[in-house]
């Protein structure tokens, strides 16, 4: 069960992809992400993007809808879909193709290229891989109830050091609706999780997660 930022990403579908360099787990980070858009928004092609406001870079092939609300630092790539009532309150990047639906709120994410969080989902100090999608009304909750620093329960725990860390999503997981996961979730390259689920620790990939202690191997 890796957890390592080689094994859940494949980082020719993200504009952050520099951002990994040097690191080994995704959460490392989630510290640097607004300093990481303030740095490369300056620089993007004109051509292609407009600031928007302080420190927003909107692709101009992108879709915005009026009642959507963007603060920075925020990027919203090529092509991507900002919906109806959207929030997007910073430290966000948008990826190629990404759709932020109805009453979505994100907060210090990265959402690579083709991801869907379309309908009611909260994304909060998590890294989305390539088209991965939450189904209606699924969460990241990012911290714990007692306030105390997040660990990442593999074998043997990884401890973060930080008080908020939401989901790790390799490339292609689905989410299945009304899903919560827990703060340090971490799941594999193309899994699935069932819907109504409460998902905690680590979930292999390639893997199908039905419940707690039940996390059957896809054929």
């Amino acid at each position: 069960m890796n957890c390592e930022i080689s094994s859940l990403y494949d980082l020719t579908k993200t504009i952050a992809a520099p951002l990994f360099e040097g690191k080994r787990y995704p959460w490392e980070l989630l510290p640097e992400i607004s300093d990481f858009i303030l740095a490369l928004g300056p620089t993007l092609d004109p051509e292609k993007f407009e600031k928007k406001g302080e420190n927003v870079w909107i692709a101009k092939s992108a879709t915005i809808y009026p009642s959507a609300w963007i603060t920075g630092p925020a990027i919203i790539d090529e092509e991507a879909e900002v919906r109806h009532s959207s929030f997007i309150r910073g430290n966000a990047i948008v990826g190629k193709g990404a759709v932020v639906g109805n009453s979505t709120e994100l907060k210090n994410v990265i959402l690579f290229d083709g991801v869907q969080v379309p309908h009611y989902n909260y994304v909060g100090d998590s890294i989305l891989g390539y088209k991965a999608h939450m189904g209606a009304g699924s969460i990241t909750s990012n911290v714990k109830s007692d306030k105390s620093l997040v660990v990442i329960h593999a074998d043997p725990d990884i401890p973060t050091r930080r008080k908020k860390v939401g989901a790790m999503l390799g490339d292609r997981v689905e989410v299945g609706c009304g899903s919560v996961l827990n703060p340090g979730t971490v799941v594999g390259r193309d899994a699935n999780i069932y819907p109504l689920s409460m998902v905690r620790g680590v979930v292999p990939e390639n893997s199908i997660y039905k419940k707690a202690g039940e996390i059957a191997e896809k054929r």
